[in-house]
């Protein structure tokens, strides 16, 4: 992974963060384009809009859609904090984007979160890998501050 990469991945975790410190689950993500530069961020919003499908992929790749092409989506990378839930996948997917990074895998969240927490424990590739168009993968990418930001949130 280039250093850039590192770079934002680790804006997606203090997005997570930020999304913690004002109420809602530690998830962030970044888009960037295929320049390196950031075109948007996006947090998770479930408990702070009442929205279940508030997560920062889904709200990132919302507007992203309303504001970049198609041409420019399909090369850009996501970067995220944490693995990509199914639904957040099926919104990268139908956005366009071809490329995902994130940090903590969704079984590496597993041991994070309690065992009557509802969840879909399955990899974003195997959402992915069903699609027409293929999407590029890279993670779990190892970084401290991807389990540091969900310590103690799930308990």
């Amino acid at each position: 992974m280039q250093p850039e990469e590192s770079r934002h991945l680790k804006q997606s975790i203090d997005l997570a963060r930020r999304a913690r410190e004002r109420g809602n689950h530690p998830f962030g993500a970044v888009l960037v384009d295929r320049n390196g530069r950031v075109l948007l961020e996006g947090e998770n919003t479930v408990v702070t809009e009442r929205d279940c499908t508030g997560h920062a992929e889904s709200n990132l790749m919302r507007e992203a859609t309303q504001h970049y092409s198609p041409e420019q989506l399909a090369g850009s990378t996501l970067y995220a904090s944490t693995e990509p839930c199914a639904m957040c996948a099926g919104a990268i997917f139908w956005g366009g984007v071809r490329r995902v990074v994130f940090a903590l895998s969704s079984e590496q969240l597993g041991q994070f979160t309690r065992p009557d927490e509802p969840s879909l424990r399955m990899s974003c590739r195997d959402v992915f890998s069903r699609g027409s168009e293929p999407t590029e993968v890279m993670g779990p990418v190892e970084l401290p501050e991807a389990r540091a930001v969900h310590e103690g949130f799930w308990t």
